[in-house]
């Protein structure tokens, strides 16, 4: 397998790693060193992939970093009662340009999503999410996207990729293959009006910071239906990130961006989880660990999944019929999970892209609304899109 790009874990990381309790996390990773070169990856279910660059940051000013503290902190951790394989692949360096970290990138996610071996990627700047988008273009026909952020980065499409724009792009470039982009923990005064009108005029979906603090299984749904998630580590308020990663006193607490991650992990749907905007700072061990703990639930997530969203066999769910304003709404529970789903009745002219879309994640919450006679937001905007 052709990985020749990545560059291995520090020495410094490895030799810290040598020091730590047997039972550490980072002593049952497969880890790409410079003695051993790239592990077997045969049962591999999880590879951890770090990604140095940065020079699209609208704020770069050309200062390089490392992932180091990240690994020594993730290293040290102990895991869950696990069947999990995890491998630690190194690192993408920076390309000559950034369309060769982009390329590096999109090669090494396809190479793994096809081998059904899901990559958390650490990086720079946030419009590597760009690359991870691409790399499902001979993967799966139609893509969704969730980006835990406090802006929708969906910035002016006509200029040059940035972190702040790289959303327009997704949904702007050729091949066209997004189907859904939800923004989760946003913040309005961050966001201008042109941009909030583009998101419900495109019937996307988005959180807002208020409504998921206040009760944070409001996203599950949405993450149980994503392919991709991006997470922004400007979306954490300031008193829990170091020095040079606060940016907004308001913001998700560790707790929440730790449950976020977990509810990414347990959805058997996401393929691809990327946390971005690392900005390292001599007192660096909150960030770190934070991320750090933020991987841990995504893999104890994964570990934990349960196939549930299989309506073939009739004795696996039982299923709801309401009316609401002449409208047959079908909703369906796991008997296994107790996880709700709602059907979206297919339009058989439109675009057959979207027949897997047809059962859309939902809560029990949407079916108690539905029987008082509301339709359910996350229902009307998917058939919505449906229609278009």
């Amino acid at each position: 397998m052709n990985f020749n790009f990545l560059s291995p874990v520090s020495d410094l990381v490895l030799a810290h790693n040598e020091l730590l309790s047997s039972q550490a996390l980072g002593r049952k990773l497969k880890i790409h060193s410079a003695q051993n070169g790239i592990p077997d990856l045969g049962d591999v279910n999880i590879a951890i992939l770090g990604v140095l660059e940065n020079r699209n940051d609208i704020n770069y000013i050309g200062e390089e970093f490392q992932l180091d503290e990240i690994r020594k902190s993730l290293y040290a951790l102990f895991p869950g009662s696990w069947n999990t394989s995890v491998a630690d692949l190194g690192n993408i360096n920076k390309g000559e340009s950034v369309q060769d970290t982009y390329f590096a990138l999109k090669e090494a996610i396809s190479i793994l999503v096809k081998k059904n071996i899901i990559p958390i990627i650490l990086g720079g700047s946030q419009d590597l999410t760009y690359a991870n988008y691409r790399a499902y273009d001979a993967l799966v026909p139609m893509v969704n996207i969730v980006n835990v952020d406090s802006k929708f980065d969906l910035g002016d499409s006509a200029k040059p990729i940035k972190n702040n724009s790289f959303v327009g792009k997704i949904i702007l470039d050729e091949p066209y293959n997004l189907f859904n982009y939800a923004a989760i923990g946003h913040q309005t005064y961050f966001n201008s009006q042109e941009e909030i009108d583009l998101m419900n005029k495109l019937y996307f979906e988005s959180y807002r910071l208020g409504e998921v603090s206040k009760d944070i299984t409001l996203v599950e749904p949405v993450l149980r239906d994503a392919n991709i998630v991006s997470i922004d580590l400007s979306s954490v308020k300031a008193s829990e990130v170091s020095l040079n990663q606060k940016y907004s006193p308001n913001g998700l607490d560790g707790k929440e961006i730790c449950a976020i991650a977990r509810y990414a992990g347990i959805s058997n749907k996401v393929s691809s989880f990327g946390i971005y905007e690392y900005k390292p700072s001599k007192d660096d061990e909150i960030t770190s660990m934070l991320i750090a703990q933020m991987i841990w639930y995504f893999i104890e997530g994964v570990n934990f999944r349960v196939k549930d969203d299989d309506f073939t066999d009739e004795k696996s769910y039982q299923k709801y019929i309401t009316l609401v304003d002449n409208q047959e709404l079908v909703f369906y529970k796991s008997v296994k999970t107790g996880r709700w789903w709602i059907e979206i009745p297919f339009l058989s002219e439109v675009n057959n892209k979207l027949k897997r879309h047809t059962l859309l994640p939902c809560m029990h919450q949407d079916y108690l609304d539905a029987c008082k006679n509301k339709i359910p937001d996350r229902w009307f905007k998917a058939f919505q899109k449906n229609c278009v």
